[in-house]
């Protein structure tokens, strides 16, 4: 394939200065990659087996949510001029828009989910990963069932392979799902390993999904979805973001029943020349749901990492609260860093909370690090591999597990998986 680039990618939802260099990103997709099947599926028939869909999830929750809308009309100025109700140029009520809040205001207007859903990196990374996974698989639940499935994408040097997987948990089910996206073998030539998730939580449900990404530093990894929670639903999706020269990690959810959650928990590792990027966008439309955004990462070498986390408290979701974190270890001079942690508020008695924390190495933790015989350059290789064994002991499987320690081995030497299971037995 030719060489493809993604423009305005992972795009913030309000814009900030240009000269950040943060709004969005462009993706590269490297020239003279093959394009590869390389997805397993593991899952019950049970599961896998149905003739539910995404796009018929959609359909029953807009019934539902037009019969309980009705006909009642909102008279707040800036509905007036985002639909050209303004009745002349002399009415001082009528607001000018920008851009994003006219969009904004004719989406909440409409109220039509289906129109409204998006993921997190955008419309085009999502075309060209349907287009790599040729086909969608469908994970779908039985009311009140509880599943598990995992979905691996084992990518290989030269080519490019990616799943598409369409979720869909009924009412009162839960589901647990493990994504894996692995590359090995480059040795530093190219490759691209990639997923499109879609899903939709019915009500009271639980869905949690596992994200590891493994590839080494020759791949380019592209993980991509979008949610939609009803009523009463549970959300936890966990991201482990170790390898991969560039990656992007995007995630976009709308809480659109009451009373819905979402938890989000990232961790990342970036060394040597390799670039993270990630774009977190949670919209409250319905009354008291609660989102958490937690980010964990550590940076060496020259790596760089941009994390855009937006909490949108859209007009009508009295009660809500969102919530976006960050601790960032840089543990080099040379790493770039970079956090926009966004909220946007069209409504009263909501609550939005952000901060992040961010240092390098403080110089008397070196010094004592260097008093019992470490160099800088070993106290860094130290912090990389505290992460790596930490991703290593929460995996979620073996498979997993093996992929994260072949990656540690490659990153650092030292690192010895044999010696560390016989200390975790020691200690159990």
């Amino acid at each position: 394939m030719e060489a493809l680039k993604i423009r305005n990618a992972s795009a913030m939802p309000a814009p900030t200065w240009s000269w950040l260099r943060m709004n969005a990103a462009t993706l590269e997709v490297p020239e003279g990659l093959e394009r590869v099947r390389a997805v397993t599926v593991e899952a019950d028939s049970d599961l896998t087996e149905t003739h539910a869909s995404f796009e018929g999830a959609l359909a029953a929750l807009q019934e539902r949510l037009d019969a309980a809308r009705g006909d009642e009309g909102d008279g707040r100025a800036c509905v007036r001029a985002a639909t050209a109700e303004a009745e002349s140029l002399e009415d001082l009520d009528t607001p000018a828009l920008s851009a994003y809040q006219l969009r904004a205001t004719r989406e909440e207007v409409a109220g039509d989910v289906a129109a409204a859903f998006e993921t997190g990196i955008g419309v085009d990374a999502r075309s060209y990963l349907n287009f790599l996974a040729g086909g969608t698989v469908v994970l779908a639940t039985e009311p009140g069932a509880d599943e598990a499935a995992c979905v691996r994408v084992a990518g290989e040097a030269g080519g490019a392979a990616a799943a598409s997987v369409d979720v869909v948990a009924a009412e009162d089910s839960t589901l647990s799902l493990t994504v894996s996206l692995d590359g090995a073998g480059s040795e530093g030539a190219a490759g691209l390993v990639g997923s499109e998730l879609r899903v939709f939580a019915g009500a009271r449900s639980h869905v949690d999904v596992c994200v590891y990404v493994t590839a080494e530093e020759g791949f380019t990894v592209l993980d991509d979805s979008g949610y939609v929670l009803d009523e009463g639903a549970r959300v936890s999706v966990r991201h482990v973001v170790l390898g991969g020269g560039r990656t992007a990690t995007g995630l976009a959810a709308d809480l659109r029943g009451d009373t819905a959650r979402m938890d989000v928990a990232t961790s990342y590792l970036a060394s040597g020349e390799e670039q993270r990027d990630f774009t977190y966008t949670i919209r409250h439309r319905g009354r008291r749901t609660v989102s958490n955004m937690d980010a964990n990462g550590v940076l060496t070498g020259t790596a760089k990492k941009v994390l855009r986390g937006t909490i949108d408290l859209v007009h009508g979701c009295k009660g809500s609260e969102g919530s976006e974190r960050e601790t960032v270890l840089l543990a080099s001079q040379g790493v770039d860093n970079k956090t926009v942690p966004t909220i946007l508020c069209d409504e009263d008695d909501v609550a939005g909370n952000h901060g992040a924390t961010i240092g390098h190495v403080r110089p008397e933790q070196l010094f004592y690090l260097g008093c019992r015989g470490l160099s800088p350059e070993a106290a860094e290789a130290l912090f990389v591999t505290a992460k790596l064994e930490d991703a290593a002991n929460g995996a979620p499987d073996a498979q997993v597990r093996a992929n994260v320690e072949r990656l540690a081995a490659r990153v650092d030497p030292r690192f010895d998986a044999d010696d560390r299971d016989e200390t975790e037995e020691e200690r159990a």
